[in-house]
């Protein structure tokens, strides 16, 4: 039986970084808001929404597919981090916390992952 993904740590945990991301661009001056801020908010909020949609197709294959498009926004999300802190819009200790954030969620992400394969591969 499929849990509610609000039930799935690795979600909860996807929204989090989704909202921090998003707390500390809405304050961003227009321009930096307008080119930055909105692709590092939608490469944060992208985790979450292919898990949630990987999720709602009620199928493994496409579950795990899903799962693999999360991991690369997480990569993203690092990514605008890195781009974020050169342009001087984080402040100095923002780019830690948030890769610290990074770090936890992909060994979780992984975790879930390699859970779907062997569902998928006990259920051949």
């Amino acid at each position: 039986m499929f849990k509610k993904i609000e039930e799935l740590d690795v979600y909860r945990l996807s929204e989090g970084l989704a909202d921090k991301v998003w707390d500390i661009c809405v304050d961003w001056d227009a321009f930096a808001k307008h080119t930055v801020g909105r692709q590092f908010v939608n490469a944060a909020d992208s985790i979450g929404a292919n898990l949630s949609e990987g999720h709602g197709r009620y199928s493994l294959k496409e579950n795990i597919q899903f799962c693999y498009y999360a991991r690369g926004s997480l990569d993203e999300t690092r990514n605008w981090i890195r781009r974020s802190f050169n342009r001087k819009l984080l402040k100095e200790k923002q780019p830690d916390e948030l890769s610290q954030l990074l770090d936890e969620r992909g060994p979780k992400l992984n975790a879930y992952i390699n859970a779907l394969k062997r569902k998928a591969r006990d259920s051949t």
